[in-house]
């Protein structure tokens, strides 16, 4: 059965025939090879990186997902915590380093989503 757009969106995988693997290593906490991404698809050979600085776009993708994941931090400790804001700013300092990676990942997914096209799998 055929990946859905939002399970491949989310487990990082080729948006044309969303099976290959966007990234060369599962880990991304390993700086080392966070970055590293196939410039094609392990399964069906789609160009990953259509364009020089294709990905700069993610940017913009990655800096809402920080937002909702700041927002969200700031509600959950106001509603059930009560915190003073020094507490608020070492949160948000630690769980914005922490999702970092997983948000850059996710990001660099969502954007090539947006731009590159399904392959027709019907023959």
């Amino acid at each position: 059965m055929p990946r859905s757009l939002l399970a491949s969106i989310f487990s990082l995988r080729c948006p044309s025939c969303r099976e290959g693997k966007l990234f060369r290593n599962n880990q991304p906490y390993n700086p080392n090879k966070l970055f590293e991404m196939h410039a094609k698809c392990p399964h069906c050979a789609q160009n990953l990186q259509p364009e020089p600085g294709f990905y700069y776009g993610s940017m913009y993708v990655s800096y809402a997902l920080t937002v909702a994941i700041f927002v969200a931090v700031v509600v959950i400790g106001y509603t059930f915590f009560n915190p003073d804001m020094w507490d608020i700013v070492i949160s948000l300092t630690l769980v914005l380093f922490l999702v970092a990676p997983l948000v850059f990942r996710l990001s660099r997914s969502i954007w090539a989503h947006m731009f590159i096209k399904k392959k027709n799998t019907t023959e």
